[in-house]
């Protein structure tokens, strides 16, 4: 039997997975570490941090499962994107990694738009110029600390860094290129016009491969460290969004997953990028060499929820503890109650500004429709069904390219069937629910590592992975009431738009 050994990078830990051949799992190892938030609005790790949960997991993992470290078919990753690690001829670090998280960079982002339009760079890159993204960070780091740019060989995310780590070679894949956001998208390469606009030297960009690269084999010296065996294929993977894509089966045009955590997206797979003429989705270059990954992130889903469960729902929180129970669902019980449009609440899902669809850093949250018959069960589902309208424009604008007529549903937010539910009857169209809802990320990396090394002839390996616990279909009686909501909805947020900034 063969084994595939996955990690996925993610902020808060390394979460390392073993998967037989047969797409059986054999067991997951988790390693936390910190972020490190000053500043404001800056957020850096330590790339010894990561390195170090890779080599704890990896050798914790093989001990308790038992298995000969030879059937260990190869090495793959899923990762956290849009960072800025800075490193030398050696590939040791010259700062700390400047994170996704970090937004110090809006300095150079507007730099780059004096010489680069929105929309050019968008129709290059499928991603707005925002200082979420490495290129930003980069041109930051040239700008402050010009000693450790000059010293900078490679410019890296987090599981490149552990390529190389295990290998010995500077690779990138083709999602983590995008993340960078001076990746051409339509001819797979750096862009030129990019990089001259920003000012930045090329050769510190690693050369970019589609995720199914294999990087090379484990040295001596990282075995050692690691319990591999030398010589063990390190496939580079992919960014964790989009390893997900394979982990949640969106491998074919028109196959669309929503990850329902802290944010959430959706993310469909298409064959070219869809350009949306007011920029409010973004396209990824999929783990699938060739295809694409468009893509809509919301701020604050999940995180929503939470907000609600530790300010309104404090008696459901305090009950939950006395009786061992998750507060989630004493908290929909309540939302049960309430019927299909919340007896005319809406509520405005972004706490923490928004990206996709309104890419509003001012707007802010609110509930709207309150009166003396409000009910906590109808303030309750106002939050999900806020949630899932806000989602449901970014489908809509998926849709006008793309037939989709399922979503395969992960994340924290899917263990819910009311929101299940909620989500089927406002987005109209089946929901269904795979039965390992936190582990897309690991399964697409284990298949993209499969199909890299030569376990797998193709993408549709996913089927051995993946499995499905329950479906949900929409309720015609909710659709036309929905419809309304939706208009409802999007007034609202119009009607709030230039109030806005008053809240800064």
């Amino acid at each position: 039997m063969n084994y595939l050994l996955t990690h996925d990078l993610g902020t808060s830990g390394d979460k390392a997975t073993l998967f037989s051949e047969d797409g059986s799992l054999i067991g997951s190892k988790v390693s936390s570490y910190p972020v490190h938030y000053f500043n404001k609005n800056w957020a850096e790790q330590d790339p010894q941090d990561w390195w170090r949960a890779f080599c704890e997991n990896t050798t914790a993992l093989i001990r308790q499962s038992g298995i000969d470290p030879k059937h260990i078919a190869a090495v793959s990753f899923s990762g956290q994107m849009m960072g800025c690690l800075c490193v030398d001829r050696s590939g040791v670090p010259l700062r700390p990694a400047i994170i996704w998280a970090d937004s110090r960079a809006q300095a150079q982002a507007d730099e780059l738009e004096r010489s680069i339009s929105q929309q050019e760079f968008y129709h290059i890159t499928g991603h707005r110029n925002t200082p979420s993204y490495g290129l930003q960070k980069l041109m930051w780091v040239r700008d402050h600390e010009p000693e450790v740019y000059a010293q900078t060989h490679q410019v890296l995310n987090a599981k490149d860094y552990l390529v190389f780590q295990l290998t010995g070679v500077f690779y990138t894949d083709h999602s983590d290129a995008n993340s960078m956001a001076c990746f051409d998208i339509n001819t797979r390469a750096w862009s030129e016009r990019i990089i001259r606009c920003a000012g930045i030297d090329p050769r510190k960009l690693p050369p970019a491969f589609p995720s199914v690269h294999a990087a090379g084999g484990v040295t001596p010296q990282a075995a050692a460290l690691t319990g591999l065996s030398p010589g063990t294929p390190v496939v580079i993977g992919a960014g964790d969004g989009v390893a997900a894509n394979v982990g949640a089966g969106s491998i074919a045009p028109g196959r669309t997953y929503c990850c329902m955590g802290t944010s959430a997206w959706i993310t469909t797979t298409t064959q070219s990028p869809i350009f949306d003429p007011d920029m409010r989705t973004v396209t990824w270059c999929h783990a699938i060499p060739g295809l694409y990954a468009p893509n809509g992130t919301m701020q604050t889903a999940g995180a929503s929820y939470s907000w609600l469960r530790d300010t309104v729902c404090t008696d459901e929180l305090r009950q939950a503890g006395r009786e061992g129970v998750s507060p989630y669902a004493l908290i929909d019980a309540q939302a049960a109650q309430s019927p299909p449009g919340a007896n005319g609440l809406v509520f405005l899902p972004y706490l923490m500004g928004e990206r996709a669809p309104r890419w509003n850093p001012d707007a802010s949250g609110a509930f709207l429709g309150i009166t003396a018959a409000a009910t906590r069960g109808d303030l309750i589902r106002s939050v999900l069904e806020g949630v899932a309208m806000n989602l449901s424009i970014v489908l809509d604008i998926l849709r006008a390219h793309v037939d989709i007529d399922e979503i395969v549903v992960i994340g924290g937010g899917a263990k819910g069937p009311l929101w299940r539910q909620i989500m089927a009857d406002i987005y109209q169209t089946r929901v269904v629910v795979p039965t390992l809802l936190e582990e897309a990320g690991a399964m697409g990396a284990a298949v993209i590592g499969g199909v890299g090394a030569g376990l797998f002839q193709d993408f549709t390996a996913i089927d051995r992975f993946l499995s499905f616990s329950s479906a949900c279909v929409p309720n015609p009686d909710t659709a036309a009431g929905y419809a309304r909501l939706r208009l409802r909805f999007e007034r609202c947020y119009q009607a709030l738009e230039s109030t806005y900034p008053l809240f800064r």
